[in-house]
């Protein structure tokens, strides 16, 4: 019974979920599915290694991109060419090593990722 209790709360909050992007801003759905992509792409990744959600190490942390940074796709453009050509000086001197290995949509997905954690 505990089993069915549970599995109906995370299936009602996992659809919730779905349609917070979509009337919070001009985002769909498809959206929250990149967002879910980047992050797993994230843990896959080295990032872990400079970056944190919520404090900097060597680069700044996700929240502080995201404040930064709007949700629009000018900005998930800009980052995900920051992600795959690397680059220094927006946050200080240590510079930020290239990904180019990367695939630029897999770039695009982690962008999405870290700009849809604006609160």
């Amino acid at each position: 019974m505990k089993i069915k209790i549970l599995t109906a709360i995370i299936t009602l909050t996992s659809l919730s979920s779905f349609t917070k992007y979509e009337s919070a801003s001009g985002y769909s759905a498809v959206t929250e599915i990149q967002s879910s992509e980047g992050e797993a792409l994230i843990k896959k990744e080295d990032c872990a290694t400079c970056h944190k959600i919520d404090k900097k190490v060597v680069g700044p942390s996700y929240l502080d991109i995201a404040k930064k940074y709007p949700m629009n796709d000018k900005n998930i453009k800009y980052l995900s060419e920051k992600i795959t050509k690397g680059g220094s000086g927006v946050w200080g001197a240590v510079p930020m090593s290239a990904h180019t290995a990367m695939k630029k949509d897999d770039a695009k997905k982690i962008a999405t990722y870290i700009l849809s954690l604006k609160k």
